[in-house]
């Protein structure tokens, strides 16, 4: 008769003198043991029969947990045969596992709670045989299929549930002794979320298994798009990348959460090659984008934060316990997913100190979301929490006077006090001015209005007096109004065109670095005097030529130095430049670039236009409001194999792997390349990213983002789960890179020649087209739009060929290519094109979803016609563009003007009237505005079609499918890359 799956252990009784013959991870039963239960013909699946205790298929044995699956059809619980270490045999359950004081914090409740917990892991035999792995290899392959159509338990069920013992599989499977009806909550999965049933998709692998052996599901079918042409599908430019296709139950729960948002972390691919070579022979880009502190916008979930400060970690490696370890020996160990080492369970992770009793360890959130937040014991800090302090360095000079700049910061300052972050009364502030000279500023409480210090030697600065510069916010509230009120009138009637502006930032240094904090600097006039003195440098003729990059390096050492020691001693310093004339932004750029600030340009600033007036009031307001994170670093670390190369982005390279930011602003993007150093023998790898912080609330934390992907062994399955933005990220930060360090033309052509690459290797190897000349351009679905955003980065202000660029605005554009997340980036790069006057019924009103937008048009002149009206934005800027041969009933519904010829160009505020359409249009536009992440507040321009010609051809160089200038046409570009991928081999 032939052997059930359920009794491979057993074996007949070997003949007399013989040695018997034992499956592997055999151990002597001990006393106690049940053996497996085996399925019967017309008997009731274990976990599925009557909740009645007294109806369950073998007296004694408990009834299962909802999703339970019996020793005999469980899983493999180990990991596949790649893993370096297997699980060995349990220890004696009768205690509890030795964990050092320094890994583990102890329980809340001392002695009691540890005594709690050794009774607590005492389990049965079959748990701890599952935990051990004890069961034939190749067991999975084996499984009769009426025992693979179980349900698989949904941890989130035990919030119905009264919680006993319980532990679950490695491969995500629970074990439980549960009250008889807790039974009849099994058809209510807590996480309903999967794409299909697992029950079929299980029974589909079994048959393909039992078929074909090991062999694992198909690559994703991935359909090949033709691109010549066609206008590209501009719908899709907001698409997420591939789903990413992890073998079934490779988490330990079964929560849609396992794997971090894409908007906290995102790779290039999808799908992580098996080794170098097919890396190198795909030739795609591997990468990881990051914006691991990004805003939370409505709709988003909060980062789930982990308070009790019980904290696992590798003993080697340091990895945070995440979704994908694996634990063993009856859940008292953990399996590294990264470095495959044992780690002992800390004692209290089963233990809620809040409520003083045993917590279901399946609803930590570490166990359960990708992205998580970890309350930090004092082991992770150097120092008490440091408090947040803020110190303005405000150019007081005759140009930033007469621009209004200096009015309109100290009025946005005086009217942002309470929104400064001041959550436990410890924030502190400073002010100093700065022309020829530096004024401190005694903001003592106790004075009826602040004292002006003046400083005159520039060349060994010093601070005045040892106090009260930096003055704690609440207790000098009342003093420093004052100060801010009579700022404006303070230097009316200043002549000064000097600024001592690297002085009067070693003079904010010197108040910071003692306890770390904030530099925010509003400069107005090019440093001209004391130490950092520049000089003005712009050269029309080196502009559009290859010398133009030595425009865009920094012209002084200076501010790089100054930049490493604010890095050393936790001071950050954000740059706010207003360009009446040239104030060379690439090199006062170089400190926020180094200490993890943020560049705001304002060319042209003149706040008499309420529109310049408003859009920095706005953006200076919420940069004071941000809740910044403080004295951070960041660490990622990578399944052996995998190592981070390179880093692009603000912040300084302390140390090989090491990032420090001494200010972590919102929403700001860093790009980390990687690299393989050796073959990948496991089915999944993962990228952990930690955030050790001080938040602006005093608290020192540590945001852990973990991301799995599965390893694959084709260059069809690389290009199915390639990320066209994430790849159009790393293509931006290259090309500034290169841009930079080479030359423009080289950054550009660095761009094509990648974009020839990936159209060859798909060709080639994928499509499986011999070398030569074909009809057609082709690109796989998922990458249909790279060449479309790759012209974007072409046709950009930071690279695009131009001699009509000035140096200022090419610099600022390359920082924000470098800093800007993906949601900002995409439409930075191809802007959205709206029709007003034939817009549908319900655009420009509220829907169930929010705003109703128009339907995007593509980026080119065919798509304006002249009687129309039209709204192009990119978060930047938006414009307004109004045919000629508009109708004056529209110019007079939107703008309040009687025809064409009443229009005035430039910025404007948009009159609030009655009809529907202007309502609609402000609609639009106010949504625009905060819509998307980050602080910027998009200035509005009204473009005639035969208005001013540098604002038109500035409109229409955003029309990026269009030939402009000297550079070729969306099809025009289609068609070189399709002769340049014709005429190579790959």
């Amino acid at each position: 008769m032939q052997q059930s799956p359920g009794s491979q252990g057993a074996q007949r009784p070997p003949a007399p003198g013989q040695q018997p013959i034992r499956p592997m991870n055999f151990r002597p039963q001990q006393p106690g043991y049940r053996p497996p239960i085996q399925q019967q013909p017309g008997m009731p699946r274990p976990g599925m029969g009557s909740p009645n205790v007294a109806n369950a298929p073998y007296p004694g044995v408990p009834v299962a947990r909802p999703g339970f699956v019996p020793p005999n059809g469980a899983r493999p619980m180990m990991r596949p045969s790649g893993s370096p270490l297997q699980s060995p045999a349990p220890r004696p359950m009768s205690a509890s596992p030795v964990v050092s004081p320094a890994e583990t914090p102890a329980s809340p409740t001392g002695q009691a709670a540890a005594d709690h917990h050794r009774k607590k892991r005492m389990y049965p035999e079959q748990i701890t045989k599952a935990y051990a792995g004890d069961m034939s290899p190749g067991y999975q392959q084996q499984q009769p299929m009426q025992q693979q159509q179980q349900q698989y338990g949904s941890p989130g069920m035990a919030q119905q549930q009264p919680v006993q013992n319980q532990f679950i599989s490695p491969m995500g499977t629970p074990t439980t002794n549960t009250f008889p009806q807790q039974q009849q909550q099994q058809q209510q999965p807590a996480y309903n979320t999967a794409p299909t049933s697992y029950n079929a998709y299980n029974q589909d692998m079994n048959q393909m298994n039992q078929q074909f052996g090991n062999m694992n599901m198909g690559p994703a079918v991935v359909p090949a798009v033709p691109l010549l042409g066609a206008r590209p599908q501009i719908n899709d430019i907001t698409t997420p990348g591939p789903a990413i296709r992890l073998p079934p139950n490779i988490s330990v729960t079964d929560s849609p959460n396992v794997n971090c948002d894409p908007s906290y972390q995102c790779s290039t691919i999808n799908a992580i090659p098996n080794n170098e070579s097919l890396l190198k022979k795909s030739r795609l880009p591997f990468a990881l984008v990051l914006a691991p502190y990004r805003s939370l916008k409505e709709g988003d979930e909060p980062v789930p934060v982990v308070k009790d400060s019980v904290i696992a970690r590798c003993r080697r490696c340091r990895t945070y316990i995440n979704p994908f370890v694996t634990f063993v020996e009856g859940g008292q160990r953990w399996k590294c997913n990264m470095c495959f080492l044992l780690n002992d369970v800390p004692a209290a992770f089963d233990y809620d100190n809040q409520t003083q009793q045993p917590a279901d360890r399946w609803k930590r959130p570490e166990l359960n979301y990708g992205c998580v937040e970890f309350v930090a014991p004092i082991e992770y800090m150097v120092r008490p929490p440091q408090a947040p302090a803020f110190v303005f360095v405000i150019d007081v000079s005759y140009s930033a006077i007469q621009s209004g700049m200096v009015a309109t910061a100290a009025r946005t300052i005086l009217d942002s006090l309470d929104r400064l972050p001041n959550a436990e009364n410890r924030t502190r502030v400073g002010l100093i001015t700065i022309d020829s000279s530096l004024h401190f500023y005694n903001l003592n409480a106790s004075l009826s209005e602040p004292q002006m210090l003046v400083v005159s030697d520039l060349e060994d600065i010093y601070l005045p007096q040892p106090t009260d510069l930096l003055a704690n916010l609440t207790e000098s509230v009342q003093t420093l109004r004052t100060l801010l009120e009579k700022l404006p009138d303070m230097f009316k009637d200043s002549v000064n065109v000097n600024s001592a502006l690297g002085t009067g930032l070693q003079a904010a240094y010197k108040l910071l670095s003692p306890m770390g904090g904030k530099i925010i600097c509003l400069q107005s006039t090019l440093p001209n005097t004391g130490t950092g003195a520049l000089k003005p440098r712009e050269d029309v003729k080196l502009l559009g030529t290859s010398k133009e990059s030595t425009l865009l390096n920094a012209a002084s050492p200076f501010y790089k130095s100054f930049a490493v020691d604010c890095s050393r001693s936790q001071v950050s310093c954000d740059m706010i430049i207003f360009g009446g004339q040239y104030s060379d932004v690439a090199t006062l750029s170089c400190v926020p670039h180094y200490t993890g600030g943020q560049t705001y340009y304002y060319p042209g600033f003149n706040a008499s236009r309420s529109q310049d007036a408003l859009k920095f009031a706005h953006e200076f307001s919420e940069l004071l409001a941000e809740q910044i994170g403080l004295e951070a670093v960041i660490r990622i670390r990578a399944s052996r194999g995998l190592r981070m190369s390179a880093f692009h982005g603000n912040f300084f390279i302390r140390s090989s792997d090491l990032l420090a930011l001494p200010n972590v602003p919102r929403d700001q993007n860093y790009v980390v390349e990687v690299s393989m150093e050796d073959d990948l023998k496991v089915p999944t790898v993962c990228f952990q990213t930690a955030l050790l912080h001080t938040s602006c609330t005093g608290e020192r934390r540590i945001r852990v983002i973990t991301q799995c992907l599965p390893v694959v062994s084709s260059v069809s399955e690389l290009y199915a789960s390639a990320n066209q933005q994430a790849i159009t990220a790393y293509l931006g930060v290259k090309a500034v890179e290169r841009g930079l360090t080479s030359k423009l033309d080289d950054a550009r052509d660095a761009i094509v020649n990648k974009l020839v690459d990936l159209m060859g290797v798909y060709k080639t190897h994928v499509l499986g087209s011999g070398q030569g000349s074909t009809p057609q351009l082709t690109a796989p679905d998922n990458l249909k739009l790279l060449p479309l955003l790759a012209l974007g980065l072409i046709k950009h202000d930071g690279l695009r060929q131009s001699s009509q660029i000035p140096t200022d605005m090419r610099s600022n554009a390359m920082n924000l290519l470098n800093t800007m997340p993906l949601q900002l980036l995409i439409p930075y790069l191809y802007a959205n094109l709206y029709s007003l006057h034939n817009m549908p019924a319900d655009a420009g009103e509220i829907g169930e979803h929010g705003v109703v937008f128009p339907p995007a048009l593509n980026l080119t002149a065919e798509n304006l016609e002249v009687h129309g009206c039209y709204l192009l934005e990119n978060g930047q800027n938006i414009y307004l563009w109004v045919g000629r041969n508009v109708v004056p009933q529209l110019c007079s519904d939107l703008f309040d003007v009687k025809s064409y010829e009443g229009l005035k160009g430039g910025k404007v505020t948009l009159p609030t009237l009655e009809t529907p359409l202007n309502r609609k249009v402000n609609t639009l536009v106010g949504k625009i505005r905060e819509m998307r992440r980050g602080n910027y507040y998009p200035t509005l321009y009204l473009v005639k079609e035969d208005g001013d010609p540098y604002l038109r051809l500035w409109f229409l160089a955003h029309l990026i499918e269009d030939r402009t200038d000297n550079i070729m046409s969306y099809q025009q570009f289609l068609q070189h890359i399709k002769d340049r991928v014709s005429s190579a081999s790959f």
